[in-house]
């Protein structure tokens, strides 16, 4: 079958790999359908990805169509388009049985510590599957990438009425801005790229954004906050820098969620820390429950899905866009590969 293999950095080879084997008891044989490519996927592709070693099959942010299930599996059957929950937990650590299954001790994230999705088929867990007669294939793909936003924001315990900043405008960002709506927060996005902050300013809604190539962030954000500052700031970017500047950003008795990963350590002022009391929050994955829910929202129009997709490819072509799709200039919000 016809399989994309992220051989090295900046090697993206499309080839063939054998079919998969027959689901067991409790698995599910599954036609992937749509691809979503994603922050993991592009620092990947570039040899920043933490927990990463090549050869690797990407993909993680799947749209699938059941085909076969295994003989103890009641939950599907053939025909099901689901979403897929990449995180391959062990049920049994200290994580798993406090219900953190996101942090599991062993995890193992489909496309990331395992190969996943970049090919035709694949065999998952059927508990990891979550079905919708009513989204389509790119929805569907989507569940994921939103689900980290969810999770993000429910970590940070946001409530009606606060001002949360949000440093990042890329997919992740993007999913957190929306769950922060969602919990009826006030919302500012900050990032680098002006076509970024215009599109969340018109198709995300956000409240107001922050160019941090020109302006000073923490004076906008005292300017937007009567002097107060932001209760939450997320920061999804990713760049150490901006993780290391992000602790002078939240208001006293704010939390500061890292959302974004860096290869890099991470370093801060503990008398800047103590003074004002922060809480400093790492967030990973998603939970289970945030797949269901996230459906949900999608089908009741909560959540509009519209504006994420801007480029797209069939699985054949994806390794001559590949490389773009890394480049700011090339305008990529979310990409999908259909297979």
């Amino acid at each position: 079958m016809r399989t994309l293999v992220l051989e090295a950095p900046g090697r993206l080879v499309d080839t063939t790999t054998a079919e998969p084997s027959a689901p067991g008891s409790g698995e599910a044989l599954v036609q992937v359908r749509r691809i979503g490519v994603c922050g993991t996927d592009l620092h990947a592709y570039r040899g920043r990805q933490p927990f990463f070693t090549y050869p690797r099959i990407l993909g993680h942010e799947l749209g699938v169509e059941v085909l076969a299930v295994g003989s103890e599996v009641t939950t599907m059957r053939p025909g099901d388009r689901c979403a897929v929950e990449p995180y391959l937990n062990c049920g049994g650590c200290i994580a798993c049985r406090r219900g953190k299954p996101n942090c599991c001790r062993t995890l193992q994230v489909l496309g990331v510590h395992i190969d996943g999705g970049h090919r035709e088929r694949i065999v998952v867990p059927a508990n990891k599957l979550h079905a919708s007669a009513r989204l389509t294939l790119d929805q569907l793909a989507l569940v994921e990438t939103l689900g980290i936003g969810a999770h993000a924001v429910s970590r940070a315990g946001i409530e009606a009425g606060e001002t949360v900043a949000v440093l990042g405008a890329g997919p992740i960002g993007l999913a957190v801005m929306q769950f922060a709506r969602e919990a009826g927060a006030r919302v500012i996005a900050v990032d680098v790229s002006p076509p970024r902050l215009d599109f969340v300013r018109t198709r995300l809604g956000v409240d107001a954004v922050v160019n941090a190539a020109t302006d000073d962030v923490g004076k906008r954000f005292a300017g937007l906050t009567d002097g107060e500052m932001p209760t939450a700031v997320f920061d999804a970017t990713g760049s150490v820098q901006s993780m290391n500047a992000a602790f002078a950003l939240p208001a006293p008795g704010g939390r500061l969620v890292f959302v974004g990963l860096t290869r890099e350590n991470v370093s801060f002022s503990d008398p800047e820390l103590h003074r004002r009391e922060l809480t400093v929050l790492a967030s990973r994955n998603a939970l289970p429950g945030d797949f269901p829910r996230i459906i949900g929202l999608i089908e009741a129009g909560r959540i509009d899905t519209t504006p994420w997709i801007t480029h797209r490819a069939a699985i054949k072509e994806a390794p001559v866009h590949f490389d773009s799709w890394t480049r700011p200039e090339t305008g990529v919000i979310k990409a999908m590969i259909e297979v």
